[in-house]
C-alpha cells in the first residue's frame, strides 16, 4: 500500500463537505506520545489536542491547527480540556476504491485506509482518512454541494 493517494481536487467524484457541529472531547497532551487511531498509530507532541469522537474514535491534531479550527463549547475556554466543535470549513472528500496509506501530520505517520474509507483534504492542505460510517455520521454537504447523500455505504 505505498501508492500515492489520489488528489481530491483533481477528481470529479470528490465532494465538498463540512464537519457537522457535533462536539468532540479534546484533551491536551502533557507529553509526547502515540495515539492509536482506527487507521493506525499517529505520533503527537506535548500540547497537541487528542480528540475523541462520538463513536470512541481518537485522533491527534497539532495544537495550532486545533485552536484555529475548533471552537470550545462554553463554559470551556480555548486551550482547556473539554468539548469543542469544528468551525465551519469546507473540505474535499473522496471515497477510496482501493486500500492505501496516507501520510499525515508533521510526523508523516501513515494512516491505513481501506477501500470505502474517505480521503479528506482540508483547506490547509492537510489530509485525513475517515471510515465510511463515521464520515456519514459526522460530515454533511458544504454549501453548493448538490450530490448528497454520498454514493456507496
Amino acid at each position: 500500500m505505498t501508492a500515492e493517494p489520489p488528489d481530491p481536487a483533481a477528481d470529479p467524484r470528490a465532494l465538498l463537505v463540512c464537519k457537522k457541529p457535533i462536539p468532540v472531547q479534546a484533551e491536551f497532551a502533557d507529553a509526547d506520545g502515540i495515539c492509536a487511531t482506527l487507521e493506525g498509530p499517529v505520533r503527537f507532541r506535548t500540547g497537541d489536542a487528542i480528540l475523541t469522537g462520538g463513536q470512541g474514535e481518537r485522533w491527534p491534531v497539532r495544537r495550532d491547527l486545533f485552536l484555529a479550527g475548533y471552537e470550545p463549547v462554553p463554559p470551556v475556554e480555548p486551550g482547556q480540556n473539554g468539548p469543542y466543535r469544528k468551525a465551519p470549513a469546507p473540505a474535499q472528500a473522496l471515497r477510496l476504491d482501493r486500500a492505501l496509506d496516507v501520510k499525515v501530520g508533521w510526523q508523516d505517520d501513515p494512516l491505513h485506509a481501506s477501500a470505502g474509507d474517505w480521503l479528506l483534504r482540508y483547506a490547509d492542505g492537510s489530509e485525513g482518512v475517515v471510515r465510511d460510517a463515521i464520515f456519514r455520521a459526522t460530515y454533511g454537504p458544504a454549501p453548493g454541494e448538490t450530490r448528497w447523500p454520498p454514493p456507496g455505504g
